[in-house]
């Protein structure tokens, strides 16, 4: 029985879909599908609308998405380190380096990954949801997070630095897609201008969305 979240979105109020990302060998089930600009949050009116973008191996503007959804390596890792430390500003020349060599990107199992609204039939290709949402809405569903769980070792729900499209899977690194788990998102600051100000992102990998699917009636809801 797949995840119903009809009374999660109905007590918090959240109007926006729900959007997926998908490793899919046929993405002809997701159409109608944006053009993709130079950013992929560039789409972010288009998925409200109801549609979706596709992204395949060397196959997208955003060489930011290429890298960190495609897997498709920079010519050059030390350039791409000194671009993103020099020009942008994010680390150190040498941490820069450090970091991309322990964040791995995510690599496209299937033929495309397919990020846009939820198509039920489609879940078994499904590797996170993300909810784009107020701080109000953002504060419901961390409680959300945590009610099922009761470790203080392992938390189930994190931040992590990097890309918005990066939190969106390869942040996720090694966790066991078996294990619930959460991440807050949209915090990249190169992508925070596609979305209104006052909206963040609560990215769920499959066992946390079914357990915030089935909190239950005497919860805090």
């Amino acid at each position: 029985m797949k995840p119903d979240p009809t009374d999660l979105l109905e007590v918090a109020g959240l109007e926006t879909p729900l959007i997926g990302f998908y490793d899919v060998p046929d993405r002809t089930p997701f159409e109608p599908f944006a053009q993709l600009e130079r950013c992929i949050f560039s789409c972010y009116e288009n998925w409200l609308k109801g549609e979706s973008i596709s992204i395949s191996v060397n196959d997208t503007i955003c060489r930011g998405g290429n890298y960190w959804i495609g897997g498709v390596e920079f010519a050059s890792r030390d350039n791409l380190a000194t671009a993103l430390a020099e020009r942008e500003g994010f680390k150190s020349v040498e941490l820069m380096k450090q970091w991309l060599d322990n964040q791995k990107p995510y690599i496209i199992e299937h033929r495309y990954v397919v990020i846009g609204p939820l198509v039920d039939e489609y879940y078994d290709y499904l590797k996170t949801i993300t909810f784009f949402v107020n701080p109000d809405q953002l504060s419901l569903l961390l409680l959300g997070t945590e009610y099922a769980n009761a470790s203080v070792d392992v938390h189930p729900t994190f931040v992590a630095f990097g890309s918005g499209c990066g939190q969106m899977a390869a942040l996720f690194g090694n966790v066991d897609p078996d294990v619930p788990k959460a991440m807050i998102g949209a915090t990249d600051i190169a992508m925070r201008e596609h979305l209104p100000p006052d909206i963040l992102a609560l990215t769920v990998n499959y066992p946390m969305y079914r357990q915030l699917c089935e909190l239950e009636e005497d919860s805090f809801l």
